[in-house]
């Protein structure tokens, strides 16, 4: 079954602090199911990983599970969570040197089994399926400031 896109899909968000980018996460993750991949893209220190981190700590809690770590899985590219009912892939893709390494580490069957976040998904776009939640985050104005756009692989971006 087609699930409605979410009112978010096509949306350009001001994030005016840290919270703003958390609170966005909150807003994502009851929308999310197994076989969703979110792909958070924009440069160092934009809070791709502050989003992460609220995202998986809000799918954990609305499972009855709490997360309070979260490490980056900048050196060992993935992390897992298996909540009840859902596995959540998280992937730090910023030292791959070679879009088709996402393979060896498990991303094939991250799309198939579980939901996936992706910090430096622009790294491996083209194997990036359709549908894919696409979340670029950029500096604004101020020292906390980020704009983040959203939008959808494959709807016409």
């Amino acid at each position: 079954m087609v699930r409605p896109p979410p009112s978010f899909i096509g949306t350009v968000r001001n994030l005016p602090d840290q919270a703003a980018t958390e609170t966005l996460a909150s807003e994502i993750a009851p929308t999310l199911a197994r076989g969703d991949v979110i792909a958070l893209s924009g440069d160092l220190g934009v809070g791709k990983t502050v989003f992460a981190r609220a995202l998986i700590r809000m799918l954990g809690a609305a499972s009855g599970t709490v997360i309070d770590e979260v490490p980056s899985p900048t050196y060992t590219l993935v992390q897992l969570y298996d909540l009840p009912g859902l596995t959540v892939y998280h992937f730090d893709l910023y030292r791959l040197a070679a879009a088709d390494e996402a393979w060896e580490i498990g991303i094939e069957e991250a799309f198939a089994e579980g939901l996936s976040i992706i910090e430096w998904a622009e790294r491996i776009e083209d194997l990036l399926p359709t549908g894919t939640i696409r979340i670029h985050l950029d500096f604004a104005s101020g020292d906390e400031a980020r704009t983040a756009r959203i939008d959808r692989a494959g709807a016409g971006t």
